[in-house]
């Protein structure tokens, strides 16, 4: 069964009262009171046509194609005259396992409405919907102001996530410092490649954020509200920093794993040569008497201490390389 697009709906009449819309006929109407607020989250569908968009609200059709389009826009905000249509990406669960997956949302910004559009769950907005239903002072303030509060818990989950991320790269630190292995590797790269999703999310919003804090669309944002975006441009700026920092500490944790293999690499070769070294004398010992020697060459090849003589030569000659390592503290 193929999935459908559901719609979330909230009123705020001019008298006050807050009622939840559960049919699109009704939509006209509440566009009509230019006292209300309207508030329309649709969960698209892959298959959805945009008739809401282009039939009721008359959204322009390169817009209602972002919203549509599966592929995850950057940030953007473009400005229709009537109404203001913002890109912004959010960020689903972390698992430290799998690559951040970025989640687009739209937003259409008019003069008593907002309009979001994603097309995963979010659970930022499925909170703010009980909001809306417990507390009417939600949707008290304009639409500029229910868009900052949509924004602003969009940006809110940022953190949790750089927190999740932090404590895996610790974890990832302390496994490097008790034995280094690939695996940490794999997961040191994959940590890097989050980092660098998480500041292309997050740049292009915070330059969103601080055109709409600098009064660019006044008809639409009132000079009251702008303080409020401001305050998101701010947090933005605090996580980019952040990102940054959890950048560096990913490089510094690549550059440890570097470090301790090439360490490892070099104890291993430490102790090769430990055991070669005297090898290769024995060895070299033994290949000269084990040539076809005349009776004459000493010690004689047919005398009886001869072979004894020889090996202890052999025993001496490792003993003393042993012991000639031990004493330059190589081993």
């Amino acid at each position: 069964m193929a999935q459908q697009t559901v719609m979330t709906a909230y009123y705020r009449s001019g008298d006050g009262a807050v009622v939840r819309l559960q049919d699109s006929s009704l939509i006209p109407k509440a566009l009509s009171d230019t006292n209300g607020l309207l508030w329309v989250d649709l969960l698209l569908s892959p298959n959805d046509d945009g008739a809401l968009l282009r039939d009721v609200f008359q959204f322009h059709p390169l817009a209602i194609e972002d919203c549509l389009s599966p592929v995850i826009d950057p940030a953007k905000i473009d400005d229709y005259g009537d109404y203001v249509f913002i890109v912004v990406q959010a960020l689903g669960q972390f698992q430290p396992e799998r690559e951040l997956e970025p989640i687009e949302v739209d937003f259409f910004l008019g003069p008593n409405y907002v309009v979001s559009c994603h097309q995963q769950p979010l659970a930022s907005f499925e909170n703010l919907q009980k909001r809306c239903e417990r507390d009417e002072l939600v949707l008290k303030h304009g639409a500029d102001w229910f868009l900052h509060a949509l924004l602003d818990a969009l940006v809110d989950e940022f953190l949790p996530v750089m927190d999740a991320m932090d404590e895996a790269l610790d974890e990832l630190e302390e496994g490097l410092l008790r034995q280094p292995d690939t695996l940490y590797l794999q997961k040191i790269m994959l940590l890097r490649r989050n980092t660098l999703r998480l500041r292309r999310a997050i740049s292009p919003q915070r330059d969103i954020m601080n055109r709409m804090s600098r009064g660019e669309f006044p008809r639409l944002i009132r000079e009251e509200a702008a303080i409020y975006y401001r305050d998101i441009y701010d947090h933005l700026v605090r996580v980019e920093y952040l990102v940054e920092a959890l950048r560096d500490l990913a490089d510094g944790a690549l550059n440890t794993y570097l470090s301790a293999m090439s360490n490892r690499l070099n104890e291993v070769i430490k102790w090769l040569t430990v055991v070669a070294t005297p090898l290769l004398l024995v060895t070299f010992v033994a290949s000269i008497y084990g040539m076809n020697l005349t009776p004459g060459f000493w010690p004689p090849s047919d005398s009886r201490w001869g072979f004894g003589l020889i090996v202890g030569l052999m025993v001496a000659l490792g003993v003393g390389v042993l012991a000639y390592f031990r004493s330059r503290r190589w081993i």
